[in-house]
């Protein structure tokens, strides 16, 4: 599955070039990378530890369609919309934290929730239309030292693989393993999977590029990405008996990037 990602991208990449080429659009290309965290079953709901505990690391390439760079008819959008691609991979180690695993924590069932554990991996493919509303892009471009704040909403397939696990022995064992996550789920045979798949995702970002040089930016972002599976963390209990697993995995990615204009 990665390498028909890889191959999406460069076809994207190869059409994004010819167009840019008739249409006389300028085009930039960066680097991005930053922490992660994975909202997902493993941990408690709203709480400090699970949201430090469970944070990974992501990187990421993007290229963006300048609209307004190598144009010089002004209008609202070619002055305040980039469309940008994304090629991004996340790895997150996952724990149980919270209420259940600090509550007696020498009980059983602490204990088996304190020594399951899951490493979620995904590697992903989207684009957003990212706008920038209090400054024209012209007018960044011309100033060195300029901020200019951006939102951006868009979508994303990304191919996962999840291994999940127990430090106490076979997880599939009710010794082991919560009764919560031995009862059958989603096609599955227990409420856990060690699995690769497919799934799409929804994106939004809230962010501000600084201008560096004539021919260079940085950029801080938050995203915000749900996923329509809630399998990518490995875990998924029935949702039919077990009412408060009613939402699908989600990311909050922390960005810093560099931006390179391959067009002025």
């Amino acid at each position: 599955m990665p390498k028909h990602l890889f191959i999406t991208l460069f076809a994207l990449f190869g059409i994004s070039t010819a167009a840019t080429a008739q249409l006389n659009l300028a085009q930039e290309i960066g680097i991005f990378a930053g922490p992660v965290t994975l909202q997902s079953d493993f941990g408690e709901r709203n709480n400090f530890d699970t949201n430090v505990g469970n944070t990974g690391f992501g990187i990421g390439i993007m290229h963006f369609i300048n609209f307004s760079a190598a144009n010089n008819r002004e209008s609202f959008f070619t002055e305040h919309f980039k469309v940008r691609t994304d090629l991004s991979f996340s790895k997150t180690t996952l724990k149980h934290f919270g209420h259940w695993v600090e509550h007696k924590p020498n009980g059983v069932f602490a204990q088996q929730l304190k020594n399951m554990y899951a490493s979620s991996s995904i590697l992903g493919l989207g684009t957003q239309l990212e706008f920038s509303p209090f400054m024209k892009i012209h007018d960044f471009e011309n100033t060195i030292g300029a901020l200019s704040p951006y939102g951006s909403i868009g979508f994303q397939v990304s191919y996962y693989s999840t291994k999940i696990g127990s430090n106490l022995g076979d997880i599939r064992l009710p010794a082991v393993t919560p009764g919560k996550y031995l009862t059958p789920s989603d096609g599955r045979a227990h409420g856990f999977s060690s699995e690769n798949g497919v799934a799409l995702s929804a994106t939004a970002a809230l962010g501000v590029h600084y201008k560096l040089s004539t021919m260079s930016d940085l950029m801080f972002e938050t995203r915000f990405q749900m996923y329509n599976s809630d399998w990518i963390d490995g875990l998924n209990p029935n949702k039919d008996i077990y009412t408060e697993n009613k939402s699908n995995d989600w990311q909050v990615w922390f960005n810093f990037g560099y931006i390179y204009y391959l067009e002025f």
